[in-house]
């Protein structure tokens, strides 16, 4: 049997990505990034129920990414690549009819050579040096560039998920000073810039995680519930020890539950102590460390030993989860483990 099973609410996915389409104006364009395989939730699944919701634009990490949606989507949709031309990438992208988002001299120069009438975006560094040309380096070759007709403009804000953020006015600021008066459609926001305002737009938003349920979209309809099944229910006495190294001592009369679910599932074992999983509408503590495989709760106060508790679901979302791990909802979402049976809602047939 599965680990456990993973839910996914794909009425919710296109729910989350309709509100925040709907934050925008009719001029822009609302787009979907589901790089990581949809951010871990199946990106076959996922894309198909914003296509059929009326996504048309969708953004992946590499050209290979690209290549699968294009196998799943069909030829309509557009399809970008945030890694831009990489090195042996010139065949997929063409095959797949993958845009690049070009993100340096040497992939410009590589993509103009290698595939002049292959359509290109560009991306810009505004701040968060991470990938795109620096102002310099665009002051350079935006001639050059923009003669070969890019079909989009782009660069990322660091701090959008921060409003008050003093970087968000900075980074809109020096995009104005990069693009205006170009005649390129320009994006510069992704979740948290989407909810920042219209003045952070342009002609495109490509939301990630607010679509899948996560922060800095409060209002996001839940998305994933996890359940997971327990392995054995036992008895333990005062002075014994659960987990590895010890560190949960039973201080009294205790009945336990052993769960399948570790680290391997991408459930961190920095998760213990503190975290709860729900057996019903009850909550149980986790109690010792997460294993590889196995986790291990108190479950003295039901008065039936649980088939299965759920680890995620609307009362414990993704963010919830990833706080007692020091950690942020994306990585949470993004590692939850193959080794679950994914079950989907909303599927489109």
């Amino acid at each position: 049997m599965p680990t456990g099973v993973l839910h996914i609410d794909l009425e919710a996915v296109a729910l989350n990505w309709r509100a925040l389409d709907l934050m925008t104006s009719s001029i822009c364009e609302t787009a979907a990034t589901v790089k990581a395989d949809a951010y871990g939730l199946g990106v076959t699944q996922v894309a198909a129920r914003l296509f059929a919701e009326g996504c048309r634009a969708f953004f992946v990490a590499t050209a290979d990414e690209g290549l699968e949606l294009r196998r799943a989507l069909g030829p309509e949709p557009r399809i970008y690549a945030y890694y831009g031309h990489m090195p042996g990438d010139t065949v997929t992208l063409q095959r797949g009819d993958v845009v690049p988002m070009v993100c340096s001299l040497a992939q410009l120069e590589r993509h103009l050579e290698t595939l002049p009438r292959h359509p290109f975006g560009l991306q810009l560094d505004v701040g968060m040096n991470r990938l795109g040309l620096k102002f310099d380096e665009w002051a350079a070759v935006a001639e050059l560039a923009l003669r070969a007709r890019p079909v989009l403009v782009a660069s990322h804000l660091s701090s959008a998920d921060e409003p008050d953020a003093p970087e968000n006015a900075a980074q809109l600021a020096a995009f104005h000073e990069m693009t205006d008066g170009i005649d390129v459609p320009r994006s510069l926001a992704a979740t948290g810039g989407t909810l920042l305002g219209p003045e952070y737009h342009f002609d495109m938003v490509r939301p990630g995680i607010g679509i899948y349920g996560g922060l800095p979209f409060a209002k996001a309809d839940p998305v994933v519930e996890l359940a997971l099944p327990v392995v054995t229910c036992f008895d333990a006495a005062p002075g014994e020890t659960v987990g590895y190294n010890a560190t949960w001592a039973v201080r009294a009369p205790t009945r336990l539950a052993t769960v399948a679910g570790g680290y391997a599932d991408g459930l961190h074992r920095a998760l213990a102590p503190g975290v709860e999983v729900m057996a019903g509408p009850v909550p149980c503590p986790v109690v010792g460390r997460v294993s590889m495989d196995l986790m291990t709760i108190d479950i003295s106060h039901l008065d039936r030993d649980p088939e299965t508790v759920r680890l995620l679901d609307a009362h414990h979302g993704i963010d919830a989860l990833a706080a007692h791990a020091g950690t942020i909802g994306y990585e949470m979402l993004t590692r939850l483990g193959r080794r679950y049976r994914r079950q989907y809602r909303g599927t489109v047939s």
